[in-house]
C-alpha cells in the first residue's frame, strides 16, 4: 500500500539555503495552506514544526532505521566542522561524570556513560579590552548553547564564549568591563552622551556594565557581582531584559546613575537586582531552537550521559519507599521521594502553621476572651 508524499525540502548547499529558507518561511506565515510535492528520494529533509508565533525548519531524516524515525535536530549550517581549539580544552574524566562526590557516593542520580568528551574553557568575564574577532562559531558538548572561538586582535590571545544568537565568523565584538576607551571617549568631544555611547557599543555579542545598557535592551550571559562573571541566561535561548536603573536628569538633559544596582527582568519573570557593575551581554543566547530537538531513540539519551529514570514502584523495597511489595503496591503510603519527604499533598507549598504565628490580631485576641467567659 502506497503512502502519501508528505511535504519535504530538498536539501540546498550552504550558500543558498539561508534564502531559500526565508522565502519559504515567509509564504508559511502568509499563506492558509503551503504544500510542496517532491518526488526525489532524499535521504535528509526539513520539517516545519509550527509553534505559536512561528515556523521553524528542522532537520528530519528518511526513516532507515528505528531511530531516525522520530530523530528531530535544528538546521545549524555555520557550525564548525573540526575540532575544538585544544589549548583552552580538558579531558572529563573520573567518577563525577557518574554523578559521584569524592567519596563515591551517587550525588547526581540518572548520571553515567555517555561519549568522551573534553571540557570547553569558556571566559564568562570578559575582562580584556579591545576588538576581538570571531573566528568560528562551535558545538560546545558541556551546554545547550553555542559557543564562539575570539582572538584578541591586540594579542591574538585566544578565548572561548558563549555565542550570540545571530553571531556568525568574522564579527566584531569588544567588552567595556574596564571602562569607555579614550578614542570612543574623544569622538563624543569628550563629554560622555549616553544616547552615542549606547549607539557604539550595544552591539550583539559585546559586553557592558549594566549601568552602560539602556532601559528595555534584551541581554544574556549576566552577572550579579562587580567583579564576578555571568551566572543567569547561559543556556540556550535564553535572554534577560534591563527592566529599570537608578538614575537622575540633570539639567542639561543627561541622566546620571544614582543607585548601587540595576533590575533585571528574567524569562521566569522573577525581578532581580543586580550590581551597575556587573557583566551583561547584549543579544539572546544562542540555538534558540534547541528545545525543538527531538533525540529520536534511548540510545542517543546514553550517548549524552543520561541514564533510565525508573519508577520507584518497580523497584526494591530497600532502593525506595514505594517498592517491594506483591504485585503494583506502595504499601498504603502517601507519594514520597526516595528519601522519604512527601512529593504531594502540598508538603513543599502549603503555608506552614508556624508563619506569623507570634502577631496576634484582634479576631484572635476576642477569640480568647470569648472563652475565657464561656469557661467562667
Amino acid at each position: 500500500m502506497l503512502r502519501p508524499l508528505r511535504p519535504q525540502l530538498r536539501p540546498l548547499a550552504s550558500g543558498i539555503a539561508s534564502i531559500y529558507q526565508s522565502v519559504i518561511l515567509n509564504n508559511v506565515v502568509r499563506c492558509y495552506a503551503t504544500r510542496v510535492r517532491s518526488r526525489i528520494n532524499t535521504e535528509l529533509s526539513a520539517a516545519a514544526t509550527k509553534t505559536d508565533n512561528q515556523t521553524i525548519l528542522m532537520k528530519t531524516y528518511k526513516p532507515r532505521t528505528p531511530g531516525l524515525r522520530h530523530l528531530k535536530r535544528p538546521i545549524n549550517d555555520h557550525l564548525w566542522k573540526g575540532r575544538p581549539y585544544l589549548p583552552l580544552t580538558y579531558p572529563k574524566k573520573g567518577q563525577a561524570k557518574g554523578g559521584r562526590n569524592n567519596t563515591g557516593v551517587i550525588t547526581v542520580r540518572h548520571r553515567g556513560g555517555g561519549h568522551k568528551r573534553r571540557i570547553r574553557t569558556v571566559d564568562f568575564e570578559r575582562k580584556a579590552p579591545g576588538p576581538h574577532l570571531v573566528e568560528r562559531i562551535e558545538y560546545d558538548p558541556g551546554r545547550s548553547a553555542h559557543i564562539a572561538l575570539l582572538t584578541e586582535q591586540a594579542t591574538n590571545r585566544k578565548s572561548y564564549i558563549v555565542a550570540a544568537d545571530g553571531m556568525r565568523a568574522g564579527d566584531i565584538v569588544q567588552s567595556y568591563r574596564a571602562g569607555i576607551p579614550q578614542d570612543l571617549l574623544d569622538s563624543m568631544g569628550g563629554v560622555i552622551d549616553p544616547g552615542i555611547l549606547a549607539s557604539k557599543t550595544c552591539w550583539r555579542g559585546n559586553c557592558l556594565p549594566a549601568h552602560m545598557v539602556p532601559v528595555g535592551t534584551v541581554v544574556y550571559n549576566v552577572g550579579s557581582r562587580p567583579n564576578g562573571g555571568a551566572v543567569f541566561c547561559r543556556s540556550a535561548g535564553t535572554h534577560a531584559t534591563i527592566v529599570s536603573k537608578d538614575e537622575e536628569t540633570r539639567e542639561d538633559g543627561t541622566k546620571v546613575m544614582t543607585g548601587k544596582f540595576v533590575n533585571v527582568r528574567l524569562q521566569s519573570g522573577e525581578i532581580r537586582k543586580i550590581s551597575k557593575d556587573a557583566c551583561v551581554t547584549v543579544g539572546v543566547s544562542s540555538n534558540i531552537h534547541h528545545q525543538y530537538r527531538q533525540l529520536g531513540k534511548a540510545g542517543r539519551s546514553r550517548w549524552l550521559n543520561i541514564r533510565p529514570t525508573v519508577r520507584g514502584l518497580a523497584m526494591n523495597a530497600f532502593e525506595h519507599p514505594h517498592g517491594g511489595g506483591r504485585g503494583k503496591s506502595k504499601g498504603n503510603r502517601h507519594p514520597s521521594s526516595p528519601w522519604g519527604k512527601p512529593a504531594k499533598s502540598g508538603y513543599k507549598t502549603r503555608r506552614k502553621s508556624n508563619v506569623n504565628k507570634w502577631v496576634v490580631t484582634p479576631r484572635v485576641r476576642n477569640m480568647g476572651k470569648r472563652r475565657d467567659k464561656k469557661s467562667q
